[in-house]
């Protein structure tokens, strides 16, 4: 079986979203949430199940720059929001929600969500978790196992950028993304594997087709991976992102890197790529440490602030942003270096109140304003914390 690259000509984009559905209580739906919504919105287009009945995913068409991604976007939210109200439901996106239970979830009437769950038990089960992918069109499979061999020494920058699931199930975790760290245990999900070329790549899907493992590329779910049928790279480490604001900064980001990463590789130049084990090293820290993480800058060992790394990428990349007509959208990058990550949010909100129902509904109006909720009027901002919530018997 021959796996085709249906390349672009330009660095097209795209993105999805994944996001929740709470009640007035900020719980999550445990009803058929999405099925009711879903059958009103069945004349427009970008709107689909996802796993579970408390999430909504919305897809935007494919456009050439950010701003048509955002506008794309923005329409879908607001049109989302007023239909969910209609049900006395709410909406916002983060990567996990601060306290309900995977277990009381209803799982969507997709049938291939179904077979997820029989083949990954409890890997599967318990996906309580909302991220964000965002595409960039590409011309060649070549291009994109370069361009993506390359990426994946960024994922610790995405990751720290959209951090958003500090909480789980009622505790805080300690980390600044849980999320990034239940998909894992998914077999096919996690960090991509390092391929030579687009032959090898072709040759390990048809072994894992040819085993039972997977029946469709599009079951590999990788932090970053080719999309063949979109003729994309696609990048799936970002938590939900919560506002508008933030996720056209995100999808600057990855438009102006790949089309930066993919000139350099088809001219012949150098681009960056880390080990396997210093990319594994970096995600956990940009998990644990978010924007505060000291990452592995080379194979020595040494180690850069990722808030240090992540300004000079954007610096670096500013040319590039220029040519694609998102110079502004980039800039969005230091404004979430500055304020803080929602995670970060998240966590000011709960100092503050010591209530998850806060932090909920501080969520929902982010999501309706398209914007992060300013500065506290307080002498903090909240950062890494030292650990997470106590376990019975802990001893701290």
């Amino acid at each position: 079986m021959n796996i085709l690259f249906s390349g672009c000509e330009s660095p097209t984009l795209g993105a999805e979203i994944e996001v929740q559905l709470v009640d007035e209580s900020g719980a999550l739906v445990t009803d058929t949430a999405a099925s009711k919504i879903l059958a009103e919105l069945e004349g427009f287009s970008g709107y689909k199940h996802e796993l579970l009945e408390c999430c909504v995913e919305m897809i935007t068409d494919v456009h050439n720059d950010v701003a048509g991604v955002r506008k794309d976007l923005q329409d879908k939210v607001e049109r989302l929001i007023e239909v969910a109200g209609t049900h006395d439901y709410r909406v916002l996106c983060s990567g996990t929600h601060p306290f309900s239970a995977w277990t009381d979830q209803t799982v969507s009437p997709d049938p291939r969500y179904h077979r997820l769950i029989e083949d990954c038990q409890w890997a599967a089960r318990r996906l309580l978790i909302f991220g964000v992918h965002t595409h960039v069109g590409l011309k060649s499979g070549e291009e994109a196992i370069a361009v993506g061999n390359s990426l994946a020494t960024f994922i610790p920058h995405f990751l720290a950028l959209s951090s958003s699931s500090p909480f789980w199930q009622g505790r805080d975790s300690g980390l600044h993304s849980v999320r990034s760290k239940i998909f894992e245990s998914l077999p096919t999900a996690g960090l991509p594997y390092q391929m030579e070329n687009w032959g090898q790549f072709q040759r390990f899907m048809r072994t894992l087709m040819g085993a039972g493992a997977i029946r469709t590329v599009r079951e590999v779910w990788w932090d970053v991976r080719p999309h063949p049928e979109f003729g994309t790279i696609e990048l799936r480490i970002c938590d939900g992102i919560s506002t508008l604001a933030e996720l056209e900064a995100i999808v600057a980001l990855s438009q102006s890197l790949v089309v930066w990463l993919a000139d350099r590789y088809n001219e012949g130049l150098e681009i960056p790529r880390h080990h396997a084990w210093t990319i594994r090293e970096n995600k956990w820290r940009a998990a644990r440490y978010g924007l505060d993480a000291d990452i592995m800058r080379d194979e020595e060992g040494n180690l850069l602030s990722l808030r240090r790394s992540i300004d000079d990428l954007v610096s670096r990349l500013e040319p590039t942003a220029e040519r694609l007509g998102c110079s502004e959208e980039l800039q969005g990058v230091y404004a979430i270096l500055e304020r803080g990550t929602s995670a970060t949010r998240q966590r000011e909100v709960f100092r503050e109140g010591r209530d998850l129902q806060k932090v909920v509904d501080s969520l929902v109006e982010e999501m309706a304003s398209g914007a992060p909720k300013p500065l506290p009027d307080a002498d903090f901002v909240g950062g890494t914390v030292v650990a997470g919530d106590p376990l019975a018997g802990e001893v701290r």
